[in-house]
């Protein structure tokens, strides 16, 4: 594993962005984990996050894009801190664009698109945080090849839940691939998050101790697929 999948990890769980305990999720499942976003507030958590994602961009998809989109609303402030972080880390230019969950009647900038807007030709990497059930690409998809003739090179998310999505067969991530034609990759992946964190000490306590091991285990032979 690459050094900074297991940073980030680490990071997630200090930011107390992932959270391990008993959560019922949108799905009506019952999941031993919990991944929020919001959660990174701070000046210096959102560099970082920024940061991750543009190594994790570059690492999949390379230089070959020209924008940054983030669904609202979370993948708004994802989308610019990744835009500064691809800059700085690898010199090259994007541009971000996000969409509005109600669309602007004035003004020079109305529309239902925020940030820069999409030309034809443009390549596009959309940003989210974390994908479940696909619901969020299936809301923005259209708005962004609506917008212009834009070619989606992928999509990126913080983690990969790596459990099945509404099909009931594969991964979220998956669906969306054969749905839409693009690849889908995550900065690290639940089996990554394990492999990491169990019986790994921070701050005086072990993240994922045996019990919470078994739970993990029990929640993917009942939601899991085996891949990755």
């Amino acid at each position: 594993m690459e050094a900074y999948k297991s940073e980030f990890i680490k990071f997630m769980v200090e930011s107390d962005v992932l959270k391990f305990g008993s959560f019922t999720l949108k799905s009506g499942r019952q999941s031993p984990f919990f991944m929020n976003a919001g959660a990174y507030v701070t000046g210096s958590q959102l560099k970082r996050l920024g940061e991750y994602y543009a190594q994790a961009i570059h690492d999949n998809f390379g230089d070959d894009f020209d924008v940054l989109f983030g669904p609202a609303y979370k993948g708004i402030p994802l989308a610019v801190v990744t835009a500064i972080a691809y800059h700085e880390l690898y010199g090259k230019e994007v541009k971000y664009c996000c969409d509005r969950k109600e669309a602007k009647d004035h003004g020079a900038d109305k529309g239902n698109l925020l940030g820069y807007e999409p030309q034809d030709g443009d390549r596009v990497i959309m940003v989210e945080d974390v994908t479940t059930s696909g619901k969020s690409i299936d809301e923005t998809y259209p708005k962004v090849k609506a917008a212009a003739d834009v070619e989606i090179k992928g999509l990126i998310v913080s983690l990969n839940r790596m459990e099945i999505g509404k099909g009931g067969v594969t991964t979220a991530q998956k669906e969306i691939e054969a749905k839409y034609g693009f690849p889908v990759a995550s900065i690290v992946s639940m089996a990554e998050v394990v492999e990491t964190l169990y019986n790994h000490e921070m701050e005086g306590k072990v993240v994922i101790d045996d019990a919470l091991k078994a739970d993990i285990d029990a929640y993917y032979e009942q939601y899991g697929v085996k891949e990755q």
